[in-house]
């Protein structure tokens, strides 16, 4: 087992590991053991209820966070004609077709964060869907990233909007800003966050749906969060 370093041993005695805190402690006791010299990403780890191998039991959607994530994201749109225009007009960092496909493939190129396509240009980047597939980087109706109107699309990706999906042991994992923001502005969006989440409840899911809520800065310690107190 890695060994840990100093900073974070002395920021996990300010952590009480038998307590179940309410957010607003929680998200303050990040922004306090946070120690890294770059301004850390804080990210939110909700185990939920349900099961992944079930379709009906998936829990994918996106949110568009009151403050933004702290990063600004680079956007590949996948569009022909006047939507390849209406997406360069609307601030989108690469736009193209079958070039960009072939850039992908032969030249291992990902210098972007997040893909939008329009549905009639799915057939096209269904050939990229090994790659993009397992970097979480193919477009999703659900995620609103297969869309005509890519104008708004791009538009809220900028703003910051997260994504989050299941993954394959029953965890969302999604950032919620960095430890610059302090504890309001991170609460703001860790509430928007949940209450999209909470929103998506499969009608299959049985029992206790927040299993776990865990929140922690890019270097700093995990910080437990009462799920039951959770806006449900």
């Amino acid at each position: 087992m890695a060994k840990k370093g100093k900073k974070y041993v002395e920021a996990s005695k300010l952590i009480d590991r038998s307590r179940l805190y309410d957010a607003s402690e929680a998200l303050e006791l990040v922004t306090k053991t946070a120690t890294a010299k770059f301004d850390e990403t804080v990210e939110v780890h909700v185990k939920l209820g349900v099961d992944s191998r079930h379709a009906d039991q998936q829990v994918r959607g996106a949110v568009v966070l009151p403050h933004g994530t702290g990063k600004v994201k680079r956007v590949l749109v996948f569009a022909k004609g006047e939507k390849a225009k209406e997406a360069e007009n609307a601030g989108a960092d690469f736009v193209g077709a079958e070039e960009l496909v072939s850039k992908i493939q032969n030249e291992n190129w990902f210098e972007f964060d997040v893909v939008v396509a329009t549905p009639d240009m799915m057939g096209l980047v269904g050939r990229l869907g090994r790659v993009l597939g397992p970097k979480g980087l193919m477009p999703n109706p659900k995620s609103g990233t297969v869309t005509f109107d890519v104008a708004r699309a791009i538009e809220e990706i900028k703003a910051g909007k997260v994504e989050y999906r299941l993954d394959k042991t029953n965890i969302i994992h999604a950032p919620i800003g960095k430890v610059s923001f302090g504890k309001e502005k991170l609460v703001d969006n860790f509430t928007t966050l949940m209450e999209a989440i909470i929103k998506a409840k499969p009608a299959a899911a049985k029992g206790q749906y927040l299993r776990s809520v865990t929140v922690a800065s890019t270097m700093g310690p995990g910080i437990k969060i009462n799920p039951v107190k959770v806006n449900e």
